[in-house]
């Protein structure tokens, strides 16, 4: 658990990194002197390679994966022959294309000593890697996950940077109000003056509405950096370009067991901004077990929606399969975070995190997890998460 925390901590969109680590992972083929290189991170239950070289290949469930028994230790874990190995020589990847044989990875260990992922080189030959090439694939490992770490602090100090910006234009703002009324007295005061004929007093006041004129222009043009049009950043979604990246990482899944995979959003409220803080891992996760739990031929329906609050919006995520169901006692024990995992419809072997994932990041970010199912009747699971306005 403790180790998918800290991935869903990155909240990476695993499709995007593909050219960001291209040339290490080339690197790490010409060092080991293989065909094959991968940069995978695993989750609860998906290995996603982030990017490859020599292997067309963005993601496979993780029971499947070599990757997965890498990240159980701190050692760099070697097969030097897959098809006499009873853990692997039956995979697709072994007795099928590209046939491999030969496979070295090397622990993503990020600086709390928690392995996110792993580095690995495969080869349809047997090899023997030398200590030295051995040394070059950890000091490759460890940019990885520099660079990774880059991004986080990268995506912080935006997310601060807009916070900075947001609040400039909150303070124009409020302080167009207080100089407004200042200007508006000062004029009062100076109509007085011209019957009172107060010469000192009317050049006081006269000084008073130049300086407040110049202030209110300064608050114009802070308030008039704003692009007309209103752009995503990069910390936000809106329910377009949510359904499009949900698309893109869960249809291989849906496609290689046979599911009908659909994705409906609200129209009205489709292109409203909200913050995109850990969604795709909260409905990533929704999404693997309702996959895990349908059979083929089934269907699993994600259902998005903003609703338009007066101090707050409310984003409402629907994840309704066809799937086996679960009975109240085990609704109960996924809520109660004591929940512990089964086997799926097709054998999928289970890792206990997923749900417990979930319920953690929803809980964090002051949502809420409602579970609807009956045992043999499918189940929806339902995400209400408060999102502010934006700004």
């Amino acid at each position: 658990m403790e180790r998918v925390l800290e991935l869903s901590d990155y909240d990476l969109d695993y499709s995007s990194f593909q050219d960001s680590f291209k040339d290490l992972a080339k690197l790490a083929a010409k060092v080991a002197g293989t065909n094959i290189s991968l940069v995978n991170l695993i989750d609860s239950f998906t290995q996603w390679s982030i990017t490859n070289h020599g292997l067309n290949v963005e993601q496979m469930p993780r029971e499947e994966s070599i990757c997965q028994y890498t990240i159980l230790g701190d050692n760099p874990f070697e097969v030097n022959d897959l098809t006499v190995d009873d853990r692997f020589k039956e995979r697709d990847y072994v007795t099928g294309s590209p046939n491999v044989k030969y496979y070295f990875g090397v622990p993503l260990k990020t600086q709390e000593g928690v392995n996110i992922g792993a580095l690995c080189v495969l080869d349809q030959d047997v090899k023997t890697l030398s200590p030295e090439k051995v040394e070059l694939l950890k000091i490759i490992a460890n940019e990885i996950v520099n660079r990774l770490r880059a991004h986080k602090i990268i995506n912080g100090l935006k997310n601060k940077l807009q916070e900075a910006n947001d609040t400039k234009k909150k303070v124009a703002h409020d302080i167009r109000g207080p100089l407004g009324g200042i200007i508006g007295l000062a004029q009062v005061i100076s109509e007085q003056g011209h019957e009172n004929q107060l010469d000192e007093v009317l050049e006081f006041i006269n000084l008073i509405q130049r300086s407040g004129r110049s202030l209110l222009e300064l608050a114009d043009e802070i308030l008039t950096i704003e692009a007309p049009k209103r752009e995503l950043k990069s910390d936000e979604f809106n329910l377009l370009v949510l359904k499009e990246k949900l698309e893109q990482l869960y249809t291989p899944q849906a496609r290689t067991k046979g599911i009908n995979f659909v994705i409906n959003t609200s129209i009205d409220s489709a292109t409203i901004p909200f913050s995109r803080n850990k969604l795709l891992q909260i409905i990533g996760n929704l999404v693997s077990n309702a996959m895990k739990f349908t059979p083929p031929h089934g269907k699993i329906t994600v259902d998005l929606s903003l609703k338009p609050g007066t101090t707050e919006n409310m984003l409402q995520v629907n994840v309704t399969d066809t799937g086996v169901g679960l009975s109240e006692e085990a609704i109960s024990k996924i809520l109660s975070g004591k929940a512990k995992s089964t086997d799926g419809t097709g054998g999928e072997q289970g890792y206990g995190f997923g749900l417990a994932l979930v319920k953690h990041l929803v809980e964090s970010l002051k949502g809420s997890m409602r579970i609807y199912s009956e045992a043999g009747n499918g189940a929806s699971f339902e995400i209400l998460l408060p999102q502010a306005h934006a700004r």
